[in-house]
């Protein structure tokens, strides 16, 4: 398989349909996270670094090819937006609403300033002072956007949790309608500067008021009528199907509309998850084990789109400014903006190292904008944002998991199936259960039985070798079946072992072979071959062990909510 994908991959394009493109997109996205992850880099840098072998160095992607998945990518995003608004629970604001609103204006303007003045800087070496402003004012307004997708993307890949998480989730969220509001000015200013009238300021901010507050709408209406389908519906896989539709329905209607996708998913998400139906936590649950194949998908085309074919040194110039302006930009205005109004330590410290992601709303606000220019200076500015976007997008994903890491939130939004991922039998089996060996009598039995908490006895023979167990069930089975005698012990009342497990495999497994033979323990033996005694697995005691390591991580992760100060704002 691996020469034949070879082979196809040197064909380019031209030969290959969609869907093998699509295949191959994915099979080698996902061969790549995994070699990314061995090296405890975040797996969608994997995604991108496939996208550029795929794209700009096989040429197995073109250009052309890249513009027919444009579909795909909006729809993409309106998933990623749908699953960011199902984390903006009601409380989150409630707790943190005046801290959020305060950072994000911190970050966002520094960082439109910074931008602005460094791409300045390099512009009036080239050009006229009134085409250096324009360009500058625009990357900076386009700096402001922050990508949701790959920064929410490493919180879920890492499981985080804590306010660190819970701010930076609200943070990309919101920094959509920031980036709109900015993009509506900076590129008013621009279209004056130039002698474009028909961008005039005061049309630009009514668009941008329409595109925000219509977003918004729709996706608000669309998750209240999704929620009352969800209701009437039973079956999983119909909750499933009505959100993947509902999500299509939004993201083409906001095409439609020319409203922001992102946006509009988000509300659908966030109007549906603070329902607080039980329907739209199982939707959210379902969609999000859906989903992996489109984020694999839609970050490969990320990088396939980078081409560096045509760099000039005022372009790698520009590309520092905005990428140095963007860093340090963001970082310094998290930080101001959470000293500000007081969040806790670990925001103030770490969140300005997971605000670098650019994507999609980033690249989108550049077409939109590189038509108000002449043709030269659009395919500079598109070769600006798309290499400058793409280098964040490269050391984004990985300051956000040094930030989360720093701030002691990766692994505390864990489930039991995740811990269960992290553990073989022997870490978690019971050692050191009452054992019986074959000879005891049968009042020893039950005198063991009475002082113990235990529902299974292991027995074993003079050599402790497995034989059999002893059953309350079984005992209870005896005293009504049989008549007692003194001389009966625990070999004449052993019922025998259906299955046996050893020390070194998955629990995962383990699990699954209790649920294969319908029992609630397993005797755990040092291998297979020698069926000798060394633990049991008891169903009960893994749910119970299990349910408390979530509890006390995700109690880690609330307590540090209390280790801020008070607001200001």
């Amino acid at each position: 398989m691996v020469n034949l994908l070879c082979s196809i991959l040197v064909q380019g394009d031209e030969h290959l349909n969609i869907i093998l493109l699509m295949g191959i997109a994915v099979f080698c996205g996902v061969v790549g996270a995994k070699l990314f992850q061995k090296l405890h880099i975040p797996q969608i840098v994997g995604y991108v670094a496939i996208g550029i072998v795929l794209g700009p160095v096989l040429k197995v992607f073109s250009n052309g090819t890249i513009q027919m998945f444009e579909p795909f990518n909006l729809y993409a995003l309106g998933i990623i937006g749908f699953l960011i608004g199902g984390e903006l629970k009601r409380e989150v604001f409630a707790r943190l609403g005046k801290q959020v609103l305060a950072i994000l204006l911190f970050e966002g303007l520094t960082a439109f300033l910074l931008v602005g003045l460094l791409s300045f800087a390099v512009m009036i070496c080239f050009s006229d002072w009134q085409m250096a402003l324009a360009v500058s004012v625009v990357f900076g307004a386009i700096c402001s956007a922050t990508d949701p997708a790959s920064t929410v993307s490493v919180l879920w890949e890492y499981k985080a949790r804590g306010p660190l998480t819970t701010m930076l989730t609200a943070i990309v969220a919101l920094d959509d309608a920031l980036a709109l509001v900015l993009y509506a000015v900076g590129v008013s200013v621009a279209g004056v500067i130039t002698g474009h009238q028909e961008t005039g300021f005061i049309f630009a901010l009514v668009h941008s008021f329409y595109e925000i507050v219509g977003s918004l709408a729709m996706g608000i209406a669309a998750g209240w009528i999704l929620n009352w389908i969800l209701k009437r519906i039973d079956d999983n896989e119909k909750v499933l199907v009505f959100t993947i539709s509902s999500a299509l329905l939004v993201v083409g209607m906001a095409i439609r509309l020319n409203l922001d996708v992102i946006l509009s998913s988000m509300a659908l998400g966030l109007t549906l998850i603070n329902s607080k139906s039980n329907k739209a936590k199982i939707s959210f649950s379902l969609l999000r084990n859906f989903s992996a194949p489109i984020y694999v998908l839609f970050f490969v085309l990320v990088g396939a789109r980078l081409d560096v074919s045509n760099v000039t040194k005022m372009i790698w110039l520009l590309v520092a400014a905005y990428v140095i302006g963007s860093v340090v930009g963001k970082t310094a205005g998290a930080y101001w903006g959470s000293v500000y109004c007081g969040a806790v330590k670990t925001v103030r410290k770490y969140l300005g190292f997971c605000l670098y992601p650019q994507g999609g709303i980033a690249v989108g606000l550049l077409i939109m904008a590189s038509q108000k220019f002449d043709q030269n200076i659009s395919s500079i500015m598109l070769l600006v944002i798309i290499i400058g976007a793409f280098i964040l997008q490269i050391i984004g994903p990985i300051g956000v998991k040094i930030g989360a890491g720093k701030a002691g939130e990766l692994g505390l939004n864990v489930t039991e199936e995740d811990l269960i991922k992290t553990y073989k039998v022997g870490d978690i089996m019971n050692a050191k259960m009452p054992v019986l060996s074959a000879g005891t009598s049968l009042s020893e039995v039950i005198k063991v039985v009475s002082t113990t908490e235990n529902f299974y006895y292991c027995v074993i023979d003079s050599d402790e070798n497995l034989i059999g167990a002893i059953t309350l069930d079984g005992i209870r089975n005896m005293f009504a079946t049989q008549e007692l005698n003194d001389w009966l012990v625990a070999l004449d009342i052993v019922e025998p072992i259906v299955a046996t497990i050893t020390a070194d495999i998955p629990l995962g497994d383990g699990l699954d072979k209790m649920k294969k033979f319908e029992v609630e323990y397993l005797p755990v033996v040092v291998s297979q071959e020698a069926n000798k005694l060394s633990g049991l697995l008891t169903a009960r005691a893994v749910h119970r062990q299990l349910s408390a390591e979530v509890l006390a991580k995700q109690s880690e992760a609330d307590r540090m909510y209390g280790l801020g100060v008070t607001s200001k704002v």
